[in-house]
């Protein structure tokens, strides 16, 4: 049998009811909070394994998102907030809206004018709703949280500002920033190293981010997601320290009574295996 997605809105409802699941009952917005951040970060991981090929893990990991969102709903749906039928129509209409060179008259003809479009329907449908208050300044900005990850933080701000043309012409004149940056804070470690006052301590935090703003917009004149990039990273660290481990294991060795050219040693051994 198929299930569809009524079946599953279905389903839901089953688990909350008095003859349904304990555990699913006593949920509330704030307690499905968490595992509604880590589906979205399990769904993010596994794009990567579709890209290479492998997409059965994240047809799971989005039906678990999915089911997420349809736990909210139901949820809301008790709470007398609104309906599963209700986030649907929304994102329809919000979609069909931001999309007027599809529905409508306007012109759109290449990715760059539709983001344009994108952020210019945007602010007038914060400014019809009122999100801020009339005498206040609306921003581009507005539509980033600052509550996801920094690194995707920084991404999405430097999308947006770019979509209105504040940006670098060439990935070289970034290159020319990251240099700048790298200098800044040698500057600032050797004066904090003389000083060691806190004041400079903060400088030299800031330059470190100075430097990490810059790399996230070489990445996005690359068209590369920094946070996947970084994860990707993270993994094959991950894979060539277990390597390390691994052999010290064998050969009944500590980190302790390990030189640092002999992890090294380890860690190149793991490289040229590709892992």
């Amino acid at each position: 049998m198929s299930a569809t997605f009524n079946d599953l809105v279905a389903l839901m409802d089953r688990l909350r009811s008095p003859a349904g699941c304990p555990w699913d009952r006593e949920q509330t917005y704030a307690t499905l909070a968490p595992m509604l951040l880590e589906e979205a970060y399990e769904a993010f991981e596994a794009v990567e394994e579709a890209r290479q090929g492998q997409p059965n893990h994240l047809r799971d990991e989005l039906g678990d998102l999915l089911f997420q969102i349809v736990f909210y709903a139901q949820v809301a749906k008790e709470a007398g907030d609104f309906t599963i039928d209700d986030v649907t129509e929304t994102v329809h209409a919000k979609m069909v809206r931001r999309h007027p060179h599809v529905f409508g008259d306007a012109r759109a003809e290449t990715p760059g004018e539709v983001l344009r479009s994108w952020e210019t329907i945007k602010a007038e449908e914060k400014r019809t709703a009122q999100v801020v208050a009339p005498s206040d300044e609306i921003s581009i900005l507005d539509g980033v949280s600052a509550k996801i990850p920094a690194l995707m933080e920084a991404h999405q701000l430097a999308t947006k500002a770019a979509r209105v043309g504040f940006d670098w012409e060439k990935i070289e004149d970034i290159f020319e920033k990251l240099h700048e940056e790298i200098g800044e804070l040698r500057a600032a470690i050797k004066t904090h190293a003389a000083s060691d006052g806190e004041s400079q301590h903060i400088r030299v935090r800031e330059e470190v981010g100075d430097l990490l703003f810059a790399v996230t917009n070489i990445a996005r004149h690359l068209h590369i997601e920094p946070e996947a990039a970084l994860k990707l990273t993270n993994r094959k660290f991950r894979r060539r320290f277990g390597h390390i481990e691994r052999s010290l294991r064998q050969s009944g060795r500590s980190f302790d009574s390990t030189t640092l050219q002999e992890l090294e040693s380890l860690w190149q051994e793991a490289k040229n295996k590709r892992q």
